[in-house]
């Protein structure tokens, strides 16, 4: 069984939580994951398959809620803001929605859209510690 280890207490931001991901899921590539969901979540889809070819995988995230805290309200508003200063490159409508959203307290924060991810991937084992 593969076992890929997210160190929480290393993760004080998005920047901090992809240097994570590429320490375990890149290691054998020639390049790395930006700071990107959706490559995020296309990273978890290479996993899946190696998941249905007979090698199961854990991802073990110790000091978790150090991340959820990192990853929280101030976080996430700041990673809204700065999508909202690149007009040509997101959909304002929709990140202005999330970021009122998030000030509301509705919507997620960024390690809440991780834990998405994960869920969206059921043959890959999430351990929060």
């Amino acid at each position: 069984m593969k076992k890929y280890r997210i160190n929480g207490a290393e993760v004080n931001g998005i920047s901090d939580l992809y240097e994570q991901f590429n320490r375990e899921l890149m290691a054998d590539q020639h390049w790395s994951l930006g700071s990107s969901l959706d490559g995020f979540n296309d990273i978890l889809y290479r996993v899946d398959s190696e998941i249905r070819a007979g090698n199961p995988a854990t991802f073990v995230w110790i000091d978790h809620a150090h991340s959820r805290d990192a990853l929280g309200f101030y976080e996430t508003q700041r990673w809204l803001q700065s999508k909202l200063s690149q007009p040509s490159s997101f959909n304002q409508q929709r990140i202005q929605a999330d970021l009122d959203e998030l000030r509301n307290g509705l919507g997620k924060t960024y390690f809440e859209i991780i834990l998405e991810i994960f869920a969206d991937h059921p043959l890959i084992d999430l351990e929060l510690r």
